[in-house]
């Protein structure tokens, strides 16, 4: 039997397809599964195809070609672990293991340390695209040494989502880089998605719109600068209808948001590196407090907010708003995203190319949009650019969108629409756009208080003043 290229172990959904597409790509794959039942039945479902069924994990290494190239897509944390501690007996100097999964970077780094004593070559690669992306080609970031991208490159160029200006694929750094570009660009898909919210529970609450009419807003959207995969996705939600009852289906679904994790460690990873991303914040905060559905309705009998149908609005002008605002906000997400990966990049010493982070992201991922064009082409021109926000092409475009923006936020407000994420981008474009902020006044009462010291504006050095008489 001649040996396989490559091999995955972990045959849930994700491994399956993104298998499948392996090998639809010309690379004969080996797979082996903890349940070993499970590597038949893949086998059975799928004849005809260069597919090695393995039994044991000594039976999958011996199927595979020099250097061994290993996709583990098993859950994150001790699972890792596990395999590798099965794994690495059998490996010889120069072998890859690749942990597509969601690890915390960290343990990424960890991991490639450990393997680097034994000459073996450690990948954290960040897989985004779902199930879709993973059989037709998703948003790959493979961190880890040159030297086993370029052992990698040929089968992940081929897998990647493909885009105008090549593969979703790059080598993203060295160590934990991959798994870090990940994390950022989960925390981002989760501002993505609480704006969306936001929009949807303005324009349904505010606006009186039906789910067929955000159908067809939403269409109308996708058509234009909002391009996106999450914006396509909620047009189709839309208008999806309960078989049983002819309801539109999203209005069933119980308003408790779940989370895996990846959000929640990209707010953490923020704050320890003194990172402002109030958006993705917001987003994290808005779940956890959307899981406190008893909470919520038992305060909704005894809290009252402001008559929405009070309100008076143009429905018509108001869907230009929202997406003016929607826009906006989207833009300030991004940008703190951005910046939080520039920041990290110099922390960890990882070089990222932020240009080609945002290319690698057009096509494949959650994240997917036009935007994104935009993005890479801004830190093109400049790789020093510090902010999004005072790059020209978008500099111009918040300004076109701020009154519509503020007047939404405005609306909201006097709804009693929360709009935590929504706020949180203009208010990071308010503080971020002002010389002088009242953190002066802070420093006073830390000086007060603790002792602290602070600084002056017309002289230099480091001042305390007893401030009690």
């Amino acid at each position: 039997m001649s040996q396989a290229h490559v091999g995955l172990i972990g045959l849930a959904v994700m491994g399956e397809n993104l298998a499948l597409n392996i090998e639809e790509k010309g690379f004969p794959i080996a797979v082996f599964n903890r349940t070993v039942s499970k590597v038949d039945d893949f086998i059975a479902r799928n004849p005809g195809k260069q597919l090695v069924g393995t039994h044991s994990i000594e039976e999958f290494v011996g199927a595979l070609e020099r250097p061994r190239r290993i996709i583990v897509m098993v859950k994150a944390g001790a699972p890792v672990d596990e395999q590798m501690a099965h794994l690495r007996p059998l490996l010889e100097p120069g072998d890859i293991f690749i942990d597509g999964g969601n690890s915390w970077f960290l343990d990424t780094e960890r991991r490639s340390k450990e393997f680097a004593e034994h000459g073996l070559n450690f990948v954290g690669m960040g897989v985004s695209g779902g199930e879709e992306g993973a059989r037709n080609g998703p948003s790959l970031m493979p961190g880890g040494s040159p030297e086993a991208y370029a052992a990698l490159a040929p089968m992940l160029t081929k897998i990647a989502a493909q885009v105008d200006d090549g593969p979703c694929v790059t080598h993203i750094g060295p160590g934990g880089a991959g798994h870090y570009v990940k994390m950022i660009h989960n925390g981002i898909e989760y501002g993505d998605m609480q704006l969306i919210a936001e929009a949807y529970d303005i324009l349904s609450r505010v606006g009186g719109f039906s789910a067929d009419e955000l159908h067809d807003i939403f269409a109308d959207w996708n058509a234009g600068e909002l391009q996106s995969f999450l914006i396509e996705i909620t047009r189709d939600i839309f208008a999806k209808k309960d078989p049983e009852t002819g309801t539109p289906l999203v209005e069933l679904i119980l308003d408790t948001a779940g989370q895996k994790g990846t959000g929640k460690w990209t707010s953490q990873n923020a704050l320890d590196l003194g990172a402002a991303i109030p958006t993705i914040n917001a987003a994290v905060e808005a779940r956890l407090i959307s899981a406190l559905k008893a909470e919520r309705v038992a305060a909704s009998q005894v809290l009252k907010g402001p008559d929405v149908s009070a309100l008076q609005v143009d429905r018509i002008k108001l869907v230009e708003q929202v997406r003016q605002a929607l826009y906006a906000s989207k833009i300030c997400s991004y940008a703190q995203g951005m910046a939080l990966l520039r920041l990290a990049s110099e922390e960890y010493g990882y070089s990222l190319d932020l240009s080609e982070m945002a290319r690698i992201w057009k096509g494949g991922c959650i994240i997917r949009a036009q935007l994104l064009d935009q993005i890479s082409r801004a830190f093109r021109r400049n790789q020093a650019l510090p902010n999004l926000l005072v790059d020209e092409e978008f500099r111009s475009q918040v300004d076109d969108r701020q009154e519509a923006w503020r007047e939404v936020v405005s609306i909201a407000v006097r709804a009693g629409v929360p709009v935590l994420a929504m706020g949180g981008s203009l208010g990071y474009f308010d503080m971020y756009r002002t010389a002088r902020l009242p953190a002066n006044l802070i420093q006073a009462q830390r000086d007060y208080f603790g002792a602290h010291t602070y600084q002056r504006i017309d002289r230099e050095g480091v001042f305390h003043t007893e401030w009690a008489e």
